[in-house]
């Protein structure tokens, strides 16, 4: 089901980074092409991005990628690709040059994991709606829930203050040519940019908080493919 935004005026793109070799999964198979429930992991990710009116998503692979192409996405007309970089953010910006050719630097982007299949449509419409409203850069995410530890040669130093602590997750949204500027001047400036909102901070840009769920899981290693069939079965079973 489609579900329509606060602000259904705004042009709408997403950014798939899958490029990446995702070393801490496997050394030789890419965790976005792994089979879950049916399909890969990469398109329930595309799949559920594909729940906002989107105008376009662009995938950002990798130059030997032979697959990314051959696979029944979810609205293939909107499918675009693009080369990855050897980074994340290399992907990225890829990613957002080649939208501008196609898109007005002051349409909207969000940027997802490849890896991430289990977003919930509420949350992806509440992230829009909150960045468009506002006027801002928004992303997803959760307060920290576990005692956090500070370690240094696996021995505790300290426990570390949790309360104002968030797990950052994906989608993260913002204007194209913001985004696009930002990550080139911390880039400039050899910033280690972890995620898009990395990015935007460091330029002093104001990067909204919007509550994520638990679920929105991010596969990382190989059992956290039995956990996202778990979550996707129930999220079925749900509606």
């Amino acid at each position: 089901m489609k579900m329509k935004t606060a602000q259904t005026s705004t042009k709408l793109w997403a950014i798939i980074p899958a490029a990446g070799s995702g070393r801490r999964f496997s050394a030789t198979e890419l965790k976005q092409y792994q089979p879950l429930l049916g399909k890969t992991v990469l398109e329930h990710s595309v799949e559920r991005l594909n729940h906002l009116p989107l105008q376009g998503y662009v995938l950002a692979i990798a130059e030997n990628d032979t697959l990314a192409q051959t696979l029944p996405l979810a609205c293939v007309e909107r499918a675009h690709f693009c080369l990855g970089g050897l980074e994340r953010v290399d992907s990225v910006l890829n990613a957002l040059n080649y939208l501008l050719t196609i898109a007005d630097e002051q349409d909207y982007v969000l940027v997802h994991d490849a890896a991430r299949p289990c977003v919930t449509t509420d949350n992806l419409t509440s992230l829009v709606d909150c960045a468009v409203q506002l006027q801002c850069s928004a992303i997803l995410a959760v307060p920290v829930r576990d005692t956090l530890k500070k370690v240094a040669n696996q021995c505790i130093e300290t426990t570390v203050d949790r309360s104002h602590l968030w797990q950052a997750q994906t989608p993260q949204i913002a204007q194209i040519g913001l985004l696009k500027r930002a990550i080139e001047q911390a880039l400039a400036a050899h910033v280690a940019i972890t995620d898009e909102a990395s990015a935007l901070e460091w330029c002093g840009y104001d990067v909204t908080v919007v509550a994520g769920r638990s679920d929105n899981l991010k596969i990382t290693f190989p059992e956290d493919l039995v956990l996202a069939s778990l979550i996707l079965t129930a999220q079925q079973e749900s509606h």
